[in-house]
């Protein structure tokens, strides 16, 4: 005789069998026994929570010739023995994965029309319906919001968000929880019982665990471990074994490591793991796992309340807190996460793993704002605990540098000279000589600390052409100012270049001065040398 798989042996029959969906069994079983069975659900949940078990269920309970006065099905009745044997013409299983177009859709729409053979309901359960094309949703529409009085849909779903809001509109939704750890144990504990088969308690809540809330996930783990170890008692070590995951052990070994930047002990703690032969993407997932386990510890007044722990597990995850801090904790899962993004698309995943080590060991090479954050936490962590912290030189540290002295000041104007330099707009203008009036608009008077007076250029050709008009220029200026000065020209660039390297840039001087100024609201009167 073929063997049957555990989760297809221990699929329930019953609602009653159903485990950890209480808010669903009770509604359901109190339309049954009020009459007041709609016409199409819309079962929600991820894999294994048990959406098609309850859908089959449902279908016989409807259907049951004697069904109980709970609303359970008598899995006795001749309709009942059909719909489990897969007999029955009134509880039709469809795929919507391989049945997704619309002829598809047109052939429930033809045979809907004529009522069942036997009992009272026929009954369309669509598996996966999300995978129905756009034009089969649009030809289900009319007949899942109007079907015949002896139709019932029953669609189920893993990914709720592409189902059309035409559908979800007209269906009642039932959301199914992932099934906690304890639930998992203690069903898979009793299955196990009437299997006859040996397994630690340890073993049997590591196998929920790794199930994540579903239970035909865990019962496949748990029948693969059971075969490999045939006729023996099984134990935590083995499931690690058979899944290539780790003990425990070694993710608070690691963080530990990680905590004291120890990279050589990092490295032997990924060389061991290897070396037993546990799966590099497991490890990842796993401390992933561990990481926010511990980061609701260390955030979460009563973290018992929200982990699926116990107690001795949150006690050691307390106990991390000495080593790692919350900031810490979330930049490992930034960095880990991404990790196991890139895992997916690497040949050598062992290679990505130990730099990833080696670098959350050596906090200089992150930079960003939540690397920082977690090394000031770091920090902070071993100051509270007493612990020494020595911070490392760079490396070609460069020696210390002396300010470079502050430029002097200009000296101030003289007043025939600043009387010159406001009067020059309006001398220019006065020049009769066109040719010569354009060319002074392109000249600004400067001082040096001579006591010339320089026609600073445009550009450097505009001088040469000066030189032929000097005289008419220092006639200009003596009769205005009534005093004689010399003049000498000079181009704009070589003016800018001197006086920089006299008194410094602009925005130096502009510094300083606003420094001076800053300074002087503080200490008025006070005298700041330059």
């Amino acid at each position: 005789m073929s063997y049957t798989a555990l989760y297809r042996k221990f699929r329930p029959n019953t609602f009653a069998g159903v485990i950890g969906q209480e808010h669903i069994v009770k509604t359901l079983k109190n339309q049954i026994k009020t009459g007041r069975v709609s016409h199409a659900y819309l079962f929600c949940g991820t894999r294994g929570t048990g959406k098609t078990s309850t859908a089959k269920i449902f279908s016989r309970a409807i259907n049951c010739l004697s069904p109980t006065q709970e609303g359970e099905p008598c899995n006795e009745c001749a309709l009942c023995r059909d719909i489990l044997q897969g007999r029955s013409m009134n509880v039709m299983e469809i795929d919507a994965a391989s049945n997704n177009s619309v002829d598809n859709v047109r052939e429930i729409r033809e045979e809907v029309k004529y009522p069942p053979t036997e009992g009272y309901y026929k009954v369309y359960i669509i598996d996966e319906v999300h995978m129905l094309s756009n034009s089969a949703f649009n030809a289900l529409l009319k007949t899942l919001e109007e079907p015949p009085a002896h139709v019932i849909f029953i669609l189920a779903t893993t990914d709720p968000q592409k189902v059309p809001a035409t559908i979800l509109s007209r269906c009642q939704r039932f959301d199914f929880r992932r099934i906690t750890t304890e639930d998992i144990a203690k069903t898979l504990m009793g299955y196990l019982a009437e299997e006859g088969q040996h397994i630690t308690p340890e073993a049997v809540r590591y196998v929920a665990q790794l199930g994540d809330g579903s239970m035909r996930d865990s019962l496949s783990i748990l029948d693969q471990c059971l075969a490999f170890y045939s006729g023996e008692q099984v134990t935590l070590e083995m499931v690690l074994d058979v899944m290539g995951a780790v003990d425990q052990t070694v993710l608070f070994e690691m963080t530990k490591a990680l905590g004291k930047k120890d990279s050589h002990r990092v490295m032997e703690l990924v060389e061991e793991m290897l070396l037993s032969g546990r799966d590099i993407k497991q490890f990842v997932s796993e401390y992933l796992t561990h990481l926010r386990n511990f980061l609701m510890v260390v955030t979460i007044g009563d973290a018992a309340a929200v982990l699926d722990l116990s107690g001795e597990s949150l006690e050691r995850l307390k106990g991390c807190g000495a080593f790692l801090s919350p900031q810490e904790a979330i930049f490992f899962i930034e960095r880990f996460s991404y990790l196991q993004s890139d895992m997916r698309y690497s040949a050598n995943e062992r290679i990505l793993l130990e730099v990833e080590l080696l670098r959350l060991c050596s906090p200089w090479t992150q930079t960003d704002v939540t690397a920082l954050a977690a090394r000031i936490a770091g920090l902070e962590r071993q100051v509270a605990q007493g612990v020494k912290v020595q911070v490392q030189p760079s490396e070609g540290k460069a020696e210390k540098q002396e300010r470079p002295k502050p430029k002097k000041k200009p000296p101030a104007l003289p007043e025939d000279r600043k009387k010159l330099k406001e009067e020059w707009p309006l001398l220019r203008n006065e020049v009769e000589d066109p040719i010569l009036k354009s060319q002074l608009k392109q000249i600004e008077l400067a001082f040096k600390e001579d006591d010339c007076v320089y026609l600073v250029c445009a550009y450097a050709a505009l001088a040469d052409m000066l030189h032929k008009n000097m005289e008419k220029i220092e006639a200009l200026i003596e009769k205005a100012m009534g005093k004689a000065f010399e003049l000498r020209t000079v181009s704009k660039e070589e003016y800018d270049r001197w006086y920089e390297a006299t008194y410094g840039k602009a925005e130096d001087r502009a510094k300083d001065a606003e420094f001076a100024s800053l300074l002087g609201s503080y200490f008025p009167g006070a005298d700041f040398e330059e």
